[in-house]
């Protein structure tokens, strides 16, 4: 048998009591007669009363487990364990295999009844120390993300971290670095494309040379960390509603959500690729300036959410037109369906009636409708319609930005107001004159809303006149597969192909 002489010490620190001197303090608990026994001294050096994990603890609870160890002698309680609950499961242990605990500053050990009962009151205390620092802790952190400073943690691409002061406390804010900010800005502009996936991406930056300007490189991970991060939005009223949508606590008041300052997102996530509870995520506005527009922002947290990749699809057995083409004598769809290999080896694609293949009731067009002929004809019609439009649409007064996020936060704000309206009737306490006030006052609300809505409306409309037509027009001409089959869906109502073959297109402008 022997005794181990266990000696734990988390950092090093000037005034802490080093792992020698712990083990001289237990030397000197060792009777007369047990100098002569088998001493073990283990010491675990770096490591917290909290983590049960230490590799020299393990090897004493092996050694106890096998019946090799009496005794156990520490300098303090807490040297074993801060937590009560993991410290009584080792006395219990202790106990089932006969070894005895013995504390030097704390003189007494588990021989006696006396002794055990103390040793529990005392690790009581340990324990409430050690939660009290954490909660200290966990508080002074949130109280500091409340106020906007940056929370450490890696520096995020694109920005350095410099001194400042904020509410006459000395912190670090975040800065842009000019170089850096331009290749994040590139990067959400080329991931909001339909057509680009994460991994396009990351083959489009390195074929053009653009690796991190830190010396290290861009993987599929670290886009798409960069992507998901609000440190580069500029939050305004899309943001605020997108984080809320997704249950996130918000801190900071509505009203600064201008467009000006990028964001924070703290807290322990539940998010997964399947899930989108945020709820115990904690989301708040930084002091520095936000480097992406919200909308296109956006555009990529849709696209990482679906996990989807978006490829040119000119390969597609379908057409763009799928939906659209309507058989005139029997009214039903006509699909695209793949037709023999020619004389070029070359398989040409065909719109079939499924009045005739399906139903059996139609006999279809008497000629082949076939779906490059059409959708060419349909492409030249839809740059015909465009060019006509952008003309009027660029005389369309655009509404500001700033109006608009403007008008969405004071939505949010008279929506607040009706909650807690509502909060308030609820809760009761009202009397008849009261009650009426209330019923006055919520009215007023409902018609504020209206009014802020049809005012939103309006830009909006603006808005789409005078920039999606315009947007559309130029650059139909390089269309993918996707914006041709979005135009397609937005300006077709349907195509009627007669049984000779001739065409008909129904527009929705």
């Amino acid at each position: 048998m022997a005794i181990v002489l266990y000696a734990r010490k988390s950092v090093e620190r000037e005034n802490s009591i080093s792992c020698e001197t712990q083990l001289d303090y237990c030397r000197s608990m060792l009777k007369p007669d047990e100098k002569n026994e088998k001493i073990i001294p283990i010491v675990d050096n770096g490591f917290s009363g909290g983590n049960m994990n230490r590799d020299g603890f393990q090897k004493m609870m092996k050694m106890i487990r096998q019946g090799k160890i009496d005794k156990v002698i520490v300098y303090k309680l807490d040297r074993i364990s801060r937590s009560l609950a993991d410290f009584v499961n080792i006395l219990q242990e202790f106990k089932e295999h006969n070894v005895m605990f013995i504390s030097s500053q704390e003189s007494f050990d588990t021989s006696s009844p006396y002794g055990e009962m103390i040793v529990k009151l005392l690790m009581v205390f340990a324990e409430f120390e050690r939660t009290s620092t954490v909660n200290r802790v966990t508080q002074a952190y949130a109280h500091r993300s409340e106020m906007g400073f940056y929370m450490g943690g890696r520096k995020p691409y694109g920005f350095e971290l410099v001194p400042t002061i904020i509410h006459n406390i000395k912190t670090k804010k975040l800065d842009p670095i000019p170089s850096e900010v331009e290749q994040v800005c590139y990067i959400y502009e080329v991931y909001a494309q339909e057509n680009v996936s994460l991994r396009h991406l990351l083959d489009i930056l390195v074929a053009e040379g653009k690796n991190p300007l830190n010396g290290s490189s861009w993987t599929t991970a670290k886009l798409s960390a960069l992507l998901k991060n609000p440190i580069y939005v500029k939050a305004d009223s899309d943001i605020y509603e997108y984080y809320e949508r997704h249950g996130t606590q918000i801190i900071s008041d509505i009203s600064m959500f201008t467009g000006e300052y990028g964001a924070q997102l703290y807290g322990r996530s539940k998010h997964t690729p399947n899930d989108s509870d945020w709820s115990d995520m904690k989301l708040v506005l930084l002091t520095h300036q936000g480097v992406v527009d919200s909308d296109i922002w956006l555009k990529c947290q849709r696209k990482l959410e679906k996990n989807r990749q978006i490829t040119n699809s000119y390969s597609n057995s379908t057409s763009w037109l799928a939906g659209k083409v309507m058989c005139e004598k029997c009214g039903h769809t006509m699909t695209t369906v793949k037709g023999k290999i020619n004389k070029d080896g070359k398989i040409r694609r065909y719109f079939n009636c499924t009045g005739k293949s399906h139903k059996r009731i139609c006999t279809g067009p008497k000629v082949s409708i076939y779906a490059e002929n059409l959708e060419n004809m349909v492409y030249d019609c839809i740059a015909e319609k465009l060019s006509e439009l952008k003309g009027t649409a660029r005389s369309a007064k655009k509404a500001e930005p700033a109006e608009m996020n403007n008008i969405k936060l004071k939505i949010k704000a008279v929506e607040q107001e009706e909650q807690q309206l509502v909060s308030a009737i609820l809760k009761g306490g009202f009397n008849e004159e009261l009650l009426a006030l209330a019923n006055q006052k919520a009215a007023q609300l409902k018609n504020d809303k209206l009014v802020l809505y049809q005012r939103l409306d309006e830009l909006k409309y603006q808005n789409n006149e005078a920039e999606t037509v315009v947007n559309l027009a130029k650059s139909w001409q390089n269309a993918d597969y996707d914006r041709k089959k979005a135009v397609a869906m937005i300006m077709i109502s349907k195509i009627i192909i007669a049984e000779d073959g001739s065409v008909k297109i129904e527009w929705n402008i």
